[in-house]
């Protein structure tokens, strides 16, 4: 499991380079998501664009990745595919995290 990192002038871009978060991987997720993010951008946007498979362990992983950033720190999610997105609506993860269909509509939004 690897993750990049890019800077944009509002917030941090994370990209999962891996087609799966599951829980083979979800703990070094979390460990790669606290490398990345420690004491970076004020908003974080999780590209998930190249993730086609999410299983439970691999949500709880995204959401300790949240709580990891601390207050006054968000985490979005952008670029999911539609087997990622309907998992997060039926856990109702839709109602904690911000979701974008694309990186560019992540980007732009405003940080409200």
């Amino acid at each position: 499991m690897t993750l990049t990192s890019t800077e944009t002038d509002t917030a941090q871009i994370v990209t999962v380079n891996s087609n799966r978060i599951d829980a083979a991987m979800a703990i070094q997720f979390k460990e790669a998501m606290r490398t990345q993010t420690d004491g970076g951008s004020d908003r974080v946007i999780l590209d998930l664009s190249g993730v086609e498979f999410i299983d439970s362990s691999g949500l709880g992983a995204i959401v300790a990745a949240m709580k990891q950033l601390g207050d006054g720190r968000r985490l979005d999610l952008a670029g999911l595919t539609p087997t990622v997105d309907k998992v997060f609506r039926l856990t109702r993860m839709d109602t904690v995290f911000r979701l974008f269909a694309s990186l560019d509509d992540a980007v732009t939004a405003n940080n409200a």
